[in-house]
């Protein structure tokens, strides 16, 4: 017999909870068998955790009968929240002695206020005491109405979202249908929600359809009179703060027309809207899964002219996501297809970004044909320069890496290597003094030199 359990009733949740856990068993492989592993193995398997307890609790709350449950049975006074005016899961006693629902003080104290919502009273300190007493109580009168009470640490969103703001948050993506004026103004105001309230942005990820909605104003416009540039800002800016909630990563990448918008964002927006577009691919691509798809869009060329264009605002960003996509092999092909080696070094010589644009060069210097262009561009030099003058030990190493992979793949260039060593000693020096990985390069440039010279001498 079938095994049921409790998100076998919804295809779509179960499929969402399979690949959390695909990821989770992963990163915790990660962690159990390298030990090189970084923290941010550990922080994403506890996100991940997190996301599927947040999947299996949504999923519950979502039980049609448990609405209803709770819908017929009044619930006492002095059980609600004076802030949320609902039954509380997790009462907490502030300063002032008043007792109120946990996520929902939090989030008041969070905004800056520091005086108790009922009695105004300024509060000597915000640390909230459970209220042990009052937590029994709702407990056994939950009991008696068969009623489940969620533990604390399961109450649904951190932040905390009452049925007004649920409320709103529909009103406003209806609005995204309407008139253009009415667009506008929802666009931007769900742009601050975002912004300031995560529990906002897990919104989306539990609304169906609600990215879809969200990018009504700009398909619309797309197939009409064109896009209003305000309106694109801030449909593009509330995109990358979903993105920014681990859990929505996957949903906001896959959402049909996504990638397809943010790639003529970075074509056609403002400053800021290509600034943020580029933003939100960095964002999405720290999913593996992600890197893929949203380098077979072919994004990556848009990204490449941004840099190239080599406007202040947006640098660090399009640097940042072409990055991330170029951690996957297929990324750093179509990548150097697309010209990024040429941009790239033209800006290193120009000493913008260095830090950043050495690393993804680091990065291509995989690819053979990256490595033959920069040879036909000249950077040898331009890389032996930064080793030499740089007081950065990460440019260096990257540096040094590319150099490496160049002596091994192309010996026209001994000669200029050679050379740099005979009036500088550089690469000795850096054989000596550099990090690790810099001295095992550096040592392996020379190894090679020296020998190139024996052979000479022999012959």
């Amino acid at each position: 017999m079938a095994k049921t359990g409790v998100l076998s009733s919804d295809p779509t949740v179960r499929a969402k909870a399979v690949e959390l856990k695909k990821e989770l068993q992963r990163l915790v492989r990660t962690i159990v068998d390298d030990d090189d592993y970084g923290i941010h193995a550990i922080d994403r398997a506890k996100d991940a955790l997190c996301a599927l307890r947040g999947l299996i609790m949504f999923n519950k709350r979502s039980s049609p009968a448990t609405f209803k449950l709770r819908e017929a049975v009044p619930c006492p006074e002095e059980f609600k929240c004076p802030l949320s005016n609902q039954l509380m899961r997790d009462p907490v006693i502030l300063a002032s002695g008043q007792t109120y629902d946990r996520p929902f003080i939090q989030k008041w104290l969070n905004a800056g206020n520091r005086t108790c919502p009922r009695t105004q009273q300024v509060l000597s300190h915000t640390i909230l005491t459970p209220n042990h007493l009052i937590r029994e109580m709702i407990s056994q009168w939950c009991k008696s109405q068969g009623i489940e009470l969620p533990n604390p640490v399961q109450c649904g969103r951190e932040e905390g979202i009452t049925e007004a703001e649920c409320d709103r948050f529909f009103s406003l993506l209806d609005k995204l249908s309407a008139a253009v004026p009415e667009q506008k103004e929802a666009a931007k105001e769900l742009r601050l929600l975002t912004k300031k309230v995560p529990s906002f942005r897990a919104l989306f990820g539990e609304s169906v359809d609600a990215i879809t909605q969200l990018l009504t104003p700009l398909t619309r416009c797309n197939s009409q009179s064109g896009v209003q540039p305000d309106l694109q800002e801030d449909v593009i800016t509330t995109l990358l703060n979903l993105s920014i909630h681990d859990s929505n990563k996957k949903l906001v990448a896959e959402t049909p027309m996504v990638v397809p918008l943010l790639t003529e964002a970075l074509r056609s927006g403002t400053i800021e809207t290509r600034s943020n577009a580029a933003a939100t691919l960095f964002t999405l691509s720290a999913l593996d899964s992600n890197k893929v798809l949203i380098g077979k869009s072919g994004v990556l060329k848009p990204l490449i002219d941004l840099l190239d264009e080599g406007h202040p605002l947006t640098m660090k960003d399009v640097a940042s996501a072409i990055f991330n996509l170029c951690i996957i092999h297929e990324n750093k092909a179509r990548a150097v297809r697309d010209g990024a080696v040429r941009v790239i070094l033209k800006k290193i010589v120009d000493g913008v970004h260095v830090d950043e644009l050495l690393a993804i060069l680091a990065m291509l210097s995989t690819h053979q044909r990256a490595i033959e262009e920069m040879g036909e561009l000249g950077a040898v030099p331009c890389l032996l320069r930064i080793v030499r003058e740089s007081n950065c030990e990460r440019n260096k190493e990257n540096c040094i890496a590319i150099l490496h992979t160049v002596c091994l793949n192309d010996r026209t260039k001994w000669k200029a290597l050679k050379e740099e060593e005979i009036s500088y000693g550089t690469i000795s020096k850096l054989a000596q003094d550099g990090t690790s990985r810099s001295k095992r390069k550096a040592n392996g440039i020379l190894e090679r030199l020296r020998r190139a010279i024996n052979i000479t001498h022999t012959a």
